[in-house]
């Protein structure tokens, strides 16, 4: 899944493990969130898009995602 996690969080001018100590993971979490390897829980995208100031669907680009899987589902 594609997040703004690594944009929200260079923009804030913030290392992984700064944003990792704040939402209560480990930066490989982050790395992982950011490589889009993991897709973080409900609370854990809420806890980040709490830091940020931007709503979850925001955050986890909620729309374009949908908009891909809906795409995947179409050429079945």
């Amino acid at each position: 899944m594609k997040t703004r996690v690594k944009e929200l969080r260079t923009a804030a001018k913030m290392t992984q493990q700064q944003l990792a100590d704040l939402v209560y993971v480990s930066s490989r979490t982050i790395i992982s969130i950011e490589k889009g390897q993991y897709n973080p829980s409900l609370m854990l995208a809420y806890r980040m898009a709490v830091v940020f100031g931007v709503t979850v669907e925001e955050l986890c680009c909620l729309q374009e995602n949908k908009e891909l899987e809906d795409e995947q589902y179409e050429d079945l």
